[in-house]
Protein backbone atom coordinates (compact mmCIF):
# COMPACT_ATOMS: atom_id res chain seq x y z
CA UNK A 1 0.00 0.00 0.00
CA UNK A 2 1.35 3.40 -0.97
CA UNK A 3 1.86 6.26 1.44
CA UNK A 4 1.53 9.94 0.65
CA UNK A 5 2.43 13.29 2.10
CA UNK A 6 0.14 16.14 1.11
CA UNK A 7 1.33 19.69 1.73
CA UNK A 8 -0.77 22.83 1.46
CA UNK A 9 1.60 25.75 1.70
CA UNK A 10 1.44 29.52 1.68
CA UNK A 11 4.89 30.79 0.73
CA UNK A 12 5.90 34.00 2.49
CA UNK A 13 9.56 34.25 1.40
CA UNK A 14 10.14 33.01 -2.15
CA UNK A 15 13.94 33.28 -1.99
CA UNK A 16 14.28 31.23 1.19
CA UNK A 17 11.61 28.73 0.09
CA UNK A 18 13.55 28.15 -3.15
CA UNK A 19 16.45 26.85 -1.04
CA UNK A 20 14.08 24.37 0.62
CA UNK A 21 12.61 23.19 -2.69
CA UNK A 22 16.10 22.70 -4.11
CA UNK A 23 17.15 20.52 -1.15
CA UNK A 24 14.08 18.28 -0.72
CA UNK A 25 14.11 16.12 -3.90
CA UNK A 26 17.28 14.20 -2.96
CA UNK A 27 15.91 13.36 0.49
CA UNK A 28 12.54 12.33 -0.96
CA UNK A 29 14.29 10.01 -3.46
CA UNK A 30 16.37 8.47 -0.67
CA UNK A 31 13.15 7.23 0.93
CA UNK A 32 11.68 5.98 -2.34
CA UNK A 33 9.40 8.96 -2.83
CA UNK A 34 8.38 10.80 -5.96
CA UNK A 35 6.46 13.97 -6.61
CA UNK A 36 2.97 13.55 -8.07
CA UNK A 37 2.04 17.22 -7.70
CA UNK A 38 4.49 20.03 -7.11
CA UNK A 39 3.10 23.38 -7.97
CA UNK A 40 1.13 26.46 -7.25
CA UNK A 41 -2.13 28.01 -8.28
CA UNK A 42 -4.57 25.37 -7.03
CA UNK A 43 -8.13 25.72 -8.29
CA UNK A 44 -10.51 25.39 -5.35
CA UNK A 45 -13.68 23.62 -6.44
CA UNK A 46 -15.36 23.60 -3.01
CA UNK A 47 -14.61 25.26 0.29
CA UNK A 48 -11.64 27.55 0.77
CA UNK A 49 -7.92 27.34 1.29
CA UNK A 50 -5.17 29.85 1.92
CA UNK A 51 -2.62 27.59 0.21
CA UNK A 52 -0.96 29.01 -2.87
CA UNK A 53 1.08 25.84 -3.34
CA UNK A 54 0.05 22.18 -3.15
CA UNK A 55 2.51 19.28 -3.12
CA UNK A 56 1.72 15.57 -3.17
CA UNK A 57 4.53 13.04 -2.72
CA UNK A 58 4.06 9.29 -3.14
CA UNK A 59 6.11 6.76 -1.15
CA UNK A 60 6.27 2.96 -1.40
CA UNK A 61 4.40 2.67 1.93
CA UNK A 62 2.92 4.80 4.70
CA UNK A 63 5.88 3.76 6.87
CA UNK A 64 8.35 5.11 4.29
CA UNK A 65 6.46 8.41 4.19
CA UNK A 66 6.79 8.76 7.96
CA UNK A 67 10.44 7.61 7.88
CA UNK A 68 11.13 10.36 5.35
CA UNK A 69 9.41 13.04 7.43
CA UNK A 70 11.11 12.11 10.70
CA UNK A 71 14.51 11.39 9.14
CA UNK A 72 17.50 13.45 10.27
CA UNK A 73 18.06 14.45 6.62
CA UNK A 74 14.58 15.91 6.19
CA UNK A 75 14.54 17.56 9.61
CA UNK A 76 17.72 19.39 8.60
CA UNK A 77 16.23 20.47 5.25
CA UNK A 78 12.95 21.38 6.94
CA UNK A 79 14.76 24.16 8.80
CA UNK A 80 15.15 25.91 5.45
CA UNK A 81 11.35 26.22 5.27
CA UNK A 82 11.12 27.87 8.68
CA UNK A 83 10.05 31.48 8.25
CA UNK A 84 9.61 31.01 4.50
CA UNK A 85 6.23 29.29 4.44
CA UNK A 86 3.23 28.34 6.53
CA UNK A 87 0.91 25.45 5.99
CA UNK A 88 -0.02 21.91 6.77
CA UNK A 89 1.62 18.58 5.93
CA UNK A 90 -0.57 15.48 6.13
CA UNK A 91 0.51 11.83 5.95
CA UNK A 92 -2.00 9.66 4.08
CA UNK A 93 -2.42 5.94 3.53
CA UNK A 94 -3.29 4.85 -0.02
CA UNK A 95 -6.05 2.41 -0.82
CA UNK A 96 -5.59 -1.18 -1.91
CA UNK A 97 -6.68 -1.68 -5.48
CA UNK A 98 -7.23 -4.95 -7.29
CA UNK A 99 -5.77 -5.15 -10.76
Amino acid sequence: MKGYILAQIEVTDQEQYAKYTAATPAVIRKYGGRFLVRGGEPVVLEGSTAASRVVLVEFPSPEKARQFYYSPEYQQVRCLRSGAAQGVLIALRGVETKA
